[in-house]
């Protein structure tokens, strides 16, 4: 089961990284066409480049239509996607000045309820990203510029939400082993800093 989880949360955080980069992309040819629109249309350019600038306007150069609509979305799911892998790794930044002086029993019910209510705060998310979900399906709507259905990226989120939760719940069933059979099944990690 940890070999699933772990390779399920790896792939997870591939698909964000690849969507992440996309938005990178995506982001860095707006701001170039923007950059360029704004150039072409300047006096000095027109006087220079004539008919070319306004070929080149004509084109299409400028900023992506719905840049940021697809951000907003994109930005959502790569959250969502990252997390599992940084659940099931202990990736999470902790801050343990008071944590490090206490005795290890006392760590692992610190560390069994939080992973609980991580656990429990992602389910609720899932099912509030469901229900949003459902209900941008009902009213059909869209994005304002590119006119893509809303529930579209609730559906993506509402994806990596659930294999958010579903990791995050076979962690805080581990945290509960280690704690009721006082032994270490997974290290508690947090991120190197």
């Amino acid at each position: 089961m940890q070999r699933f989880m772990t390779n399920l949360s790896r792939f997870m955080a591939i698909l964000g990284g690849i969507v992440l980069t996309a938005l990178i992309i995506l982001v860095c040819v707006s701001v170039l066409g923007r950059t360029l629109n704004g150039f072409l249309h300047s006096e000095p350019v027109v006087a220079v480049l004539g008919d070319f600038a306004k070929t080149l306007l004509d084109a299409g150069v400028g900023p992506i239509l719905g840049d940021f609509e697809l951000v907003e979305a994109g930005v959502a799911f790569a959250i969502f996607a990252f997390i599992p892998f940084c659940q099931i790794t202990g990736g999470h930044a902790t801050v343990d000045i008071f944590t490090s002086m206490l005795p290890l029993k006392a760590n692992r019910l610190l560390q069994m309820v939080i992973d609980i209510v991580f656990a429990g705060v992602l389910i609720l998310i899932a099912m509030q990203l469901y229900e949003g979900m459902l209900s941008k399906m009902q009213y059909r709507e869209t994005t304002f510029l590119l006119q893509f259905p809303v529930w579209w990226s609730y559906a993506a989120s509402l994806v990596a939400a659930v294999v958010s939760a579903i990791v995050s719940v076979y962690i805080a069933i581990i945290r509960m082993g280690e704690f009721f059979g006082n032994r270490t099944i997974l290290s508690i990690g947090g991120a190197d800093h």
